[in-house]
Parts: structure tokens; C-alpha cells; sequence
């Protein structure tokens, strides 16, 4: 075999894992996260606030969470997407999950078409961008904000169920740095930090701390989501829930390390850490990238 027909094969091969390695890069997002894909109780800011956390770039992936033959998705125009006119769709499925394959930039427009769910919040609009040009610029910084939970509802058992919670968090992005305040009756309520578990199980005999002493202040010290709840009985199952995700902080990067536990204004003392945030995206992908065009590079020079 002479060297100009070995250094094809290598050409060929490198080729190969160059497209290898760009398939490792794409991002699978799962909309809305654990909310899935529903009529969200915040109406259409609960799918724009998740938006606004992304970045979309070609070859991506949606995956759309949800029950076969109670929610469907459909992919449709912008004016149908304003309208909510689900009559005539670029394409629809019904089957869940859904997974939609994002091989153009441009802006993708998602519905609901059942009834009326589109017109009550399940829609959701994106924007694509080539992968090439680079991460988008950072978003514009701004200081620390200060949330009253459920503003002057306060913290108690609302009265809708946790719909109210959900749909209070629902028009908001929580930055690291910003601080919940939790106001309610001493004595007849209090705040607990759990896990996703707890929460999901309004199981609170194992919490991650507990303040007793209102108004407590909670400063959101790490990413990814946290939860939180109350130790009543039957407080929690009646819907003083609340969970909500955050994101880094703008101006600086993620905070890395150890968890640190979430401080308190009335000097309560957490007896555990807070909720971690997620790993570090790994690097490997455009190692990877980088690795196999060096070679690629090498192998070509065969041919001359």
C-alpha cells in the first residue's frame, strides 16, 4: 500500500471522528426541566423565563416531557404562534417524549393544540444560533434582588394550593446573590430547606435546615434548583411549596467548590449544607474537536 493511499485512509478516519466529536458537542435541553411540558401555572413567562437560561445553537436537541394523550406539541409559525392557531403546523407529535432537532438558525415557535392550552401558557419561542459564531455575549449585570416570597400573600397555606408558589416564581430569574424573605406568623409557621425528594414527597422528618423566626431571609449562595417547604403537618401537601431555579451570577463565573448552607437574617444556624450546584459542563467535546484537526491537518500533508 503506498504512503499516498495510507494517508487517504487516515484523512478519511480523522474525518470521521472530526464529525464524531461535533456530535458529542450538541446540547439535549429538556424543556421546562422538571416542570416538563404542560399548561405551566405561570402561564407563557414560566417557558420564556426557562428560554432565557439557554443558549440554542444548530444540531441541538428539545425534548418535550409529557403524557400521551393529555399534551401534545406542535412546531408552527410565528403568526400562529401568536394567534395560538394551531390549524395548519409545520409539524406535530403526539407521542411523549418529543424530540425536535434544531438543523437551522433562526427563531422556533412550539404549541400546545389542545384546547386552550396554548392561549393559557403552553407555547414556547427560541432563537437558534450557528455554532460558530461563538457563545452569545454575557447578559447586562445587575445587583442583587431581594424576593418577598408570594409578595403580600406572604408565607402560609395559600389558598389555590401550590399553584400559587409556583406561579409567584414562575415571572421571576433568580440570580446567585439574590435573597429570599419569607414572612408569616410566629409560631404558626416555619421554613424548611429539603431536598428535591422531600419535596416531592412533603416528607420532612430529615431537612436540610429549618428557620422558625419570621421574616427569615435566605441568600441564594448556589445554582441549580432548591426547595423549600414547611414542617406542619399538612402544611406542605395543602401547597406551602416552593421551588425554584438559579442560575449564576451574571458578572462572575459559576460558583465552584463545596455548597455553602443558605444564610438566615434571624442568626439560625443550618444544620447542613444547601442544595450543590450541577457539575461543570465537561471540556472534552472541543478537545476532542481541537485533537482531531491537528491530526487531520498532519495527514493531508501526506498527500503532498
Amino acid at each position: 500500500m503506498t504512503t499516498k493511499i495510507r494517508a487517504a485512509l487516515v484523512v478519511v478516519a480523522l474525518a470521521a471522528l472530526l464529525h464524531t466529536a461535533v456530535v458529542v458537542a450538541q446540547t439535549t435541553h429538556v424543556v421546562g426541566d422538571s416542570l416538563g411540558w404542560l399548561v405551566p401555572p405561570g402561564g407563557p413567562i414560566a417557558y420564556a423565563t426557562w428560554a432565557d437560561t439557554q443558549t440554542f445553537v444548530v444540531g441541538d436537541i428539545l425534548v418535550f416531557n409529557f403524557t400521551t394523550g393529555e399534551q401534545d406539541v406542535a412546531r408552527v409559525s410565528k403568526e400562529s404562534f401568536d394567534s395560538c392557531n394551531s390549524t395548519n403546523p409545520i409539524s406535530l407529535k403526539t407521542t411523549g417524549p418529543a424530540n425536535f432537532t434544531l438543523d437551522t438558525v433562526g427563531d422556533y415557535y412550539f404549541i400546545g393544540t389542545m384546547d386552550r392550552h396554548c392561549p393559557l401558557g403552553q407555547k414556547l419561542a427560541i432563537k437558534v444560533i450557528d455554532s460558530s459564531s461563538g457563545p452569545s455575549p454575557p447578559p447586562s449585570p445587575r445587583s442583587p434582588v431581594t424576593y418577598t416570597v408570594g409578595d403580600i400573600l406572604g408565607w402560609v397555606v395559600p389558598p389555590l394550593g401550590e399553584v400559587a408558589y409556583s406561579t409567584w416564581a414562575y415571572n421571576k430569574i433568580f440570580i446567585v446573590g439574590d435573597s429570599l424573605v419569607f414572612n408569616f406568623i410566629n409560631g404558626t409557621q416555619d421554613v424548611a430547606v429539603v431536598t428535591k425528594e422531600a419535596y416531592d414527597s412533603c416528607n420532612t422528618s430529615s431537612t436540610i435546615a429549618v428557620y422558625a423566626t419570621s421574616p427569615t431571609t435566605i441568600t441564594l449562595t448556589t445554582t441549580g434548583m432548591h426547595y423549600f417547604t414547611s414542617t406542619y403537618e399538612l402544611h406542605c401537601g395543602l401547597g406551602q411549596k416552593l421551588a425554584i431555579n438559579v442560575i449564576a451570577k451574571s458578572t462572575t463565573p459559576s460558583p465552584s467548590g463545596a455548597a455553602t448552607p443558605p444564610s438566615s437574617s434571624v442568626g439560625a444556624s443550618p444544620s447542613a449544607g444547601g442544595p450543590t450546584a450541577p457539575p461543570p459542563s465537561s471540556s472534552a467535546p472541543s478537545q476532542i474537536v481541537a485533537g482531531a484537526i491537528a491530526l487531520l491537518s498532519i495527514a493531508v500533508a501526506f498527500l503532498h
